[in-house]
């Protein structure tokens, strides 16, 4: 979102532990890798086979977070293979996955910004916006070529929730794609809920399950967090470095397991499925339905897991590297409903 996008994803990313303490900051003798060219398939982790194009008459243009931890460079080479790989089994299939059921999936590889490059103000800045410009260069790909008129989901978590967040304001709020714009599942950042009104004139924030053309968004954090009153003045700093004192910095938090902001709480009995264990390499595990209650609190999404789920906490008790995973199921089963709804109210 401008200047402040960078910046919204540090206060996650250093509040959360996501970043170390004793990480370095890149080198200054920085060389940006080579930007990728959206016409090959190489440069996307992923798009849709003949196969998985039959039936599905929506798009997920999904952005995914930072899983470039180097420390040695700002931003990814994306023909790096072993970064890449972390990618697509990490992330893309554990996040982009849950809307395998209603769409077709578009994925660009881009020079994300690396962890390293987080810490230094100057360095963040830079290595954000040549991240957002591929993310850019990429959308306007897809749907010069491949979104041929149909409704989309847009998608993204942390990093990728930055640029997400951004798109929105710079391609759809107030545009004509905002009419065909299903919804946009904006997660792990600090949306708030002045944003809509002030950042976005026209895009508002999801009130209901099966409203279409608006955001949802949340930061899921253990009951057991030390200080959420200091996690959240960090994550409201995205608005206010923006709009200063005025109101609306409360933060956006639409729980995923009702996504019905009327409903901001939820038993276990609620949870379609959960993705156990952390993200890593190979195939996700069997979901558990009724293993995850969520509340939300002050902004934040208050979540008490199963112990058998096997999740590790960042250190502060912040669970941002589960935010799609503990709601697998549930986000899925949203994005069907909120497709079907588009489709009656936008017949072919």
């Amino acid at each position: 979102m401008r200047m402040r996008g960078s910046a919204a994803a540090l206060a996650v990313l250093l509040a959360t532990g996501a970043i170390g303490a004793g990480a370095q900051t890149a080198t200054s003798q920085h060389v940006a890798p080579s930007a990728p060219d959206y016409r090959l398939p190489a440069n996307w982790a992923a798009r849709p086979t003949a196969q998985q194009i039959r039936g599905k008459d929506v798009d997920v243009f999904y952005i995914h977070p930072t899983t470039d931890r180097s420390v040695d460079r700002w931003n990814q080479d994306v023909a790096d293979a072993q970064v890449n790989r972390w990618t697509d089994e990490s992330v893309v299939a554990r996040q982009a996955s849950a809307f395998g059921a209603c769409c077709r999936i578009f994925a660009p590889r881009y020079r994300q910004s690396t962890a390293g490059a987080f810490r230094d103000p100057v360095v963040r800045k830079a290595a954000f916006a040549l991240a957002y410009g591929d993310v850019l260069r990429a959308f306007d790909d897809y749907m010069a070529h491949d979104n041929g008129g149909r409704p989309f989901i847009l998608v993204g978590h942390s990093q990728g929730a930055v640029h997400a967040a951004r798109l929105i304001e710079d391609r759809i709020d107030g545009m004509a794609l905002a009419g065909r714009m299903i919804a946009a599942y904006v997660v792990g950042i600090g949306l708030s809920q002045g944003d809509f009104g002030r950042t976005y004139k026209t895009v508002r924030a999801c009130e209901t399950q099966a409203q279409t053309g608006c955001v949802v968004g949340w930061n899921s954090v253990l009951p057991s967090m030390a200080d959420k009153d200091q996690f959240v003045r960090l994550l409201e700093t995205a608005y206010t470095d923006r709009y200063g004192d005025a109101p609306g910095k409360a933060l956006l938090c639409v729980n995923p397991l009702t996504f019905d902001r009327t409903k901001p709480a939820a038993t276990s009995r609620a949870s379609r499925g959960a993705a156990p264990g952390d993200p890593g390499f190979g195939p996700m595990q069997k979901l558990r339905p009724h293993s995850v209650s969520a509340r939300c609190e002050n902004g934040l999404l208050v979540v008490d897991p199963a112990p058998d789920l096997n999740l590790k906490p960042l250190p502060n008790g912040s669970l941002h590297y589960h935010d799609i995973g503990l709601f697998w199921a549930d986000i899925q089963r949203n994005a069907v409903l909120r497709s079907k709804a588009f489709r009656k109210t936008h017949p072919h």
